[in-house]
């Protein structure tokens, strides 16, 4: 047994002896052309990562800030209380929508986040934000927009803009917002 596990150790350290990380070496004509090369591909390949670098940086930068920017021309979409269909008031501000989203912000994905005020049970407010967001994507989708580029989120009441107790702040709440995404 013992004449076993010293001729296994001694073949494992063979085997891994004979394993070594060394690098080639690659014989030369000419050590200092040799040189300059290495040197030269070392400033390069330097140069070309820090380049790659900035320029992946400096897109995302500006991609999100474009996105924000973008966003702040998104205008909100009200709703009357208990309703899910568009008020007539809010039609000029979808149709702006449509524009922004079809043309300036066209390589992004839209996010419709319906919201609903206080009033109702969880379930049903949820229900209700999710109804209004569909009718604000089916009417960006009859102005053209590609439904494959929405999707929909309720947030029922669990994301108001205002938190008093008054009508006016309640209507508030009742709204679909639009998020731009990558």
């Amino acid at each position: 047994m013992k004449k076993t596990v010293v001729s296994s150790v001694f073949v494992a350290l063979l085997v891994l002896s004979g394993c070594g990380d060394k690098d080639p070496q690659v014989e030369a004509t000419d050590s200092a052309a040799t040189k300059e090369v290495a040197s030269t591909r070392a400033a390069v390949e330097t140069v070309s990562s820090n380049n790659n670098t900035s320029a992946v940086s400096d897109s995302a930068e500006s991609s999100s800030e474009a996105m924000a920017r973008l966003e702040k021309e998104l205008k909100t979409i009200y709703f009357d209380f208990d309703k899910f269909n568009v008020r007539a008031d809010m039609q000029a501000n979808l149709s702006a929508d449509a524009g922004v989203v079809n043309t300036k912000a066209s390589k992004y994905f839209v996010k419709l986040e319906g919201n609903c005020d206080e009033w109702g049970s969880d379930e049903y407010n949820f229900a209700l934000g999710l109804k209004r967001a569909d009718t604000v994507k089916k009417a960006l989708v009859a102005e053209g927009v590609d439904a494959n580029r929405i999707s929909m989120v309720s947030f029922g009441e669990s994301s108001p803009t205002c938190t008093d107790k008054t009508k006016e702040c309640w209507a508030q709440n009742r709204r679909v917002d639009f998020k731009l995404l990558p």
